[in-house]
């Protein structure tokens, strides 16, 4: 039945160009985590930013080196003061037609139509997980059809980077309030919606009507985009071996040692079949502490440093991650971010300190500590069993509590976890997205500050670089909140992770980038 339903669907592709089956560049890859919704709005995971970013834009985007560059706004001015934002729109955007075998495109993209996108956004009927992004709006309008302003509470440098998000997308009023747009999403993007089997497979199609081109060649290349559902990353796997996917992405532990060296390169035997590419990831992995209860270890700034120094993480990445990523011994802010600085000293393997550390909380405790809970979740109970090993050799007891990940992200943000797992995946290219996380005011549930952490230096450093607009001067300001996170030892920074993905040999074009971001409109399939 899948193979008919392709079948059907292909049907429509490129009819214009009077292409075979065959002859169609289709690339194929697989979301195991499935698809909710295709409604830009509701974009708040990777899956779904994938997919939705193939059929949306916005005024701008990230280049693969996450700058800020024209999308749909051609170009921008902002004023002396930073408060006020003035985007000049391209005229030759349109939305897609909402037949799908027509090749005829739909209405052109004006700034009411952006106007009516960001008012959605912050519609409390709408409920979208991203109304955040404009929290710090203060108004939005449009001049005119091809001017669209934007005004700011207070003045803030990652806010273009904010407006990359898929958040705001650019959609069609009359199409939002007639379809059910989460499964029916029409937007202006290089590829259009054609058909979605829910659980089985999504398809996408080549909008031939798309304004961006490549060394002046209209983008997109390929004809189009086909999203399989296997929940099994090992099945997904064989899939891509056997030739029937073009793309996977990130390490599973069913088929890490398969493919990769303890080194994290290609076996031999993988050589000359796939591609491996790799790249710095946003993405910080660390443990953190809430340690409020009187009678916790973690209550000793001591006991969190000897967490910190008691286990080996490069012999952790070598061996439970291949070496994929980098050992976080430079503080939270992630390798690949504008600002990280690798001068800046964090953790670092030594036992024999963290034994002093503990027997002089024990010393303060008045006696033996108690044990401690480490909260985690299955896939990252590896990770969690190797430091529970190597801190019992120094003396601490450290006992695991494995919880699914809906329920481990629900105690997360009510602070019901003393010492827990977590990751922060940027969602735009500047540290004061890690930053917000140790910002008192944002104490959870109002805001990210999981641990709780207030420092009254920390957050005056944190509000002076939001005014800031000179990169150097904020960035000194970034390093020194950095610092101070590391000298209260509020964190156990585990790695900065890498962005890890493999394409068949005949798949050209592909780009890699720090946020994890899919870009298939420039990608070619050759074949």
């Amino acid at each position: 039945m899948i193979r008919i339903v392709f079948f059907v669907a292909l049907l429509f592709f490129s009819c214009s160009e009077q292409k075979n089956i065959d002859q169609l560049s289709i690339f194929k890859y697989n979301e195991s985590s499935g698809i909710n919704s295709l409604d830009p709005a509701f974009s708040k995971d990777q899956a779904s930013v994938w997919a939705t970013s193939q059929l949306f834009n916005g005024l701008v985007q990230l280049d693969s080196n996450l700058i800020v560059i024209p999308s749909i706004a051609y170009s921008w001015s902002i004023s002396e003061d930073l408060l006020n934002y003035k985007f000049n729109l391209r005229n030759d955007v349109f939305f897609h037609n909402i037949d799908k075998s027509s090749i005829e495109r739909g209405r052109k993209v004006t700034a009411d139509d952006f106007e009516y996108s960001l008012n959605r956004l912050l519609d409390n009927d709408v409920a979208s997980p991203g109304r955040w992004v404009l929290s710090n709006v203060k108004s939005f309008s449009a001049v005119n059809d091809s001017v669209f302003s934007i005004s700011l509470n207070k003045p803030f440098s990652g806010f273009l980077g904010l407006l990359s998000m898929q958040y705001c997308s650019v959609v069609p009023r009359e199409f939002v309030e007639s379809l059910d747009f989460h499964s029916h999403p029409i937007g202006t993007g290089p590829f259009k919606f054609q058909l979605w089997e829910k659980g089985e497979k999504l398809i996408f199609r080549k909008n031939l009507n798309y304004f961006e081109t490549l060394n002046n060649k209209r983008l997109p290349f390929l004809d189009g985009v086909s999203i399989s559902f296997l929940r099994d990353k090992q099945a997904a796997f064989l899939q891509f071996i056997m030739g029937k996917l073009d793309f996977i992405s990130g390490l599973d532990a069913s088929y890490k040692d398969q493919v990769l060296t303890k080194e994290g390169k290609l076996k031999s035997n993988y050589k000359k079949k796939i591609n491996l590419h790799t790249e710095n990831y946003l993405n910080t992995e660390y443990l953190g502490f809430y340690s409020k209860d009187s009678l916790s270890p973690l209550r000793f700034l001591e006991i969190r440093q000897a967490i910190n120094y008691g286990f080996n993480r490069k012999k952790m990445l070598k061996y439970l991650r291949n070496n994929i990523g980098t050992p976080a011994i430079n503080g939270f802010i992630p390798k690949g971010m504008p600002s990280f600085n690798d001068s800046l000293v964090g953790f670092y393997y030594n036992p024999k300190l963290a034994q002093k550390l503990i027997s002089k909380a024990i010393e303060l405790n008045n006696g033996p500590l108690n044990s401690i809970v480490l909260s985690t979740t299955s896939s990252y109970l590896d990770l969690c069993e190797y430091i529970q090993n190597e801190l019992s050799n120094i003396g601490l007891n450290i006992e695991i509590n494995v919880n699914p990940p809906s329920i481990h992200r629900q105690m997360v943000a009510t602070s019901k976890l003393s010492f827990f797992r977590g990751s922060w995946i940027a969602d735009y290219p500047d540290a004061e997205n890690y930053l917000s996380l140790f910002y008192s005011k944002n104490h959870s549930p109002l805001g990210p500050n999981y641990t709780h952490f207030k420092n009254k230096e920390y957050d005056d450093l944190y509000v002076k670089s939001l005014l800031e607009s000179d990169d150097s001067l904020r960035f000194l300001y970034y390093n020194k909140m950095d610092k101070i996170i590391i000298d209260n030892a509020q964190i156990v920074p585990l790695y900065y992770d890498n962005v890890l993905r493999f394409t068949q040999t005949n798949i050209k074009g592909f780009t890699n980038n720090a946020i994890n971001m899919l870009n298939l409109k420039s990608v070619n399939k050759v074949l």
